[in-house]
C-alpha cells in the first residue's frame, strides 16, 4: 500500500488523499499530549457513569456505586433548615395572628418564610409584586371580599376560593342575568354600576337601571352598592374593579357573570406555611 502514498512535494508530508479545489490535506499526526489527554478523557468518563448517576434507564437512571443524589442533598438541606427554624415554625402556628406585632421575631420570620411561599405558589397569578391583574386580585389595596384583616386573609388561603375539594372554600356565585333581563335593562344598570363610581354616566339610563338594580341585584350588593363581605359581593362604588370597569366589561360580568377559582392552600401547604404567606401578604400594606 505504501506504493500508492501521495507525499507533498512542499513539506514532504503524506496527504490523506482528499482535495479541495486543488488543496489537499495533509496526514500529520495528532500531537501526542492531545491523545493522551482525550484518552484520559475516556477513562475519565467511563469512572464517571460508574460512580454517579449517569445513563437514563425507562423508570429512572443508573443511581452510581457512591450513591450521591442531588434530590436526597436538598432534601437533606431542607430537613436542616426545618430542624433549625422548629421552634419559630411552631410558635407561628401556635400564634394568635389577630395580635402578632410587625416588631416580632415571630412577625418578621413569617414574613420571610411567606414570602419564599408566595414566590414558589402565588405569584404566577397575583404577580411577582402581588398588584394581581385581570382576574386575579390586587393584594396591596385594601378591597377585600371577604375581609383583610390576617385571620381572614389565613382562612381565604387555606380553604380557597370557589373550589370543589374543600368543602369549607369561600363561595358566592353571582348569577348570568343574559336570560334573566333584556338588553334593554342590562344598558341600564350597567350604566347604574358605571354611576355609583363615575361622574360620567347617562343620568336617565341610570335613574331606569337604578330600579332594575334594586330589584335584582340589591340583594347582594346592597341598595348603595357598597357589597356584603359575607356574600363575597363586591363594593361596585369604589372604582376597583376586578375584571375591568369600562361598561363592556361590566355589560359582559352582568350577562354571562364571574366564577373565580382559588385553590384550597390548605391540602398543599403546612400551616406554618399558610399562616406564613398570610402574614406576608397583610405586610405588603394591604389588608386590615
Amino acid at each position: 500500500m505504501s506504493d500508492h502514498k501521495k507525499i507533498d512535494d512542499a513539506t514532504g508530508v503524506e496527504t490523506t488523499g482528499h482535495s479541495w479545489d486543488g488543496i489537499e490535506e495533509l496526514n500529520n499526526p495528532l500531537p501526542r499530549w492531545w491523545l493522551w489527554t482525550f484518552y484520559l478523557t475516556i477513562i475519565w468518563g467511563i469512572g464517571y457513569t460508574i460512580a454517579y448517576p449517569a445513563w437514563p434507564m425507562i423508570s429512572g437512571a443508573t443511581g452510581g456505586v457512591l450513591g450521591w443524589s442531588t434530590r436526597a442533598n436538598v432534601a437533606a438541606d431542607i430537613e436542616a433548615h426545618e430542624a433549625r427554624n422548629a421552634d419559630l415554625a411552631i410558635g407561628l402556628v401556635e400564634a394568635d395572628l389577630a395580635v402578632m406585632s410587625s416588631s416580632d421575631d415571630l412577625h418578621r420570620y413569617g414574613v420571610a418564610r411567606g414570602a419564599a411561599v408566595f414566590r414558589a405558589q402565588c405569584s404566577q397569578c397575583h404577580g411577582s409584586g402581588a398588584a394581581g391583574a385581570r382576574g386575579y386580585p390586587n393584594l396591596l389595596d385594601d378591597d377585600w371580599l371577604w375581609g383583610g384583616a390576617m385571620d381572614d386573609i389565613a382562612y381565604s388561603v387555606r380553604h380557597g376560593i370557589r373550589n370543589d375539594t374543600d368543602i369549607d372554600a369561600r363561595y358566592s356565585e353571582m348569577p348570568a342575568f343574559d336570560e334573566m333581563l333584556s338588553d334593554g335593562e342590562i344598558e341600564a344598570v350597567v350604566e347604574y354600576v358605571v354611576s355609583l363610581s363615575s361622574a360620567e354616566a347617562d343620568s336617565a339610563l341610570a335613574a331606569t337601571g337604578g330600579e332594575v338594580f334594586a330589584a335584582q341585584c340589591a340583594a347582594c350588593h346592597m341598595e348603595d352598592g357598597s357589597g356584603d363581605r359575607g356574600l363575597g359581593a363586591p363594593n361596585l362604588g369604589d372604582a376597583i374593579w376586578l375584571y375591568g370597569g369600562d361598561r363592556a366589561a361590566l355589560e359582559e360580568t352582568v350577562r354571562y357573570a364571574r366564577f373565580g377559582v382559588m385553590p384550597a392552600w390548605g391540602q398543599r401547604l403546612s400551616e406554618a406555611d399558610v399562616r406564613a404567606v398570610s402574614v406576608y401578604v397583610h405586610a405588603l400594606g394591604g389588608g386590615e
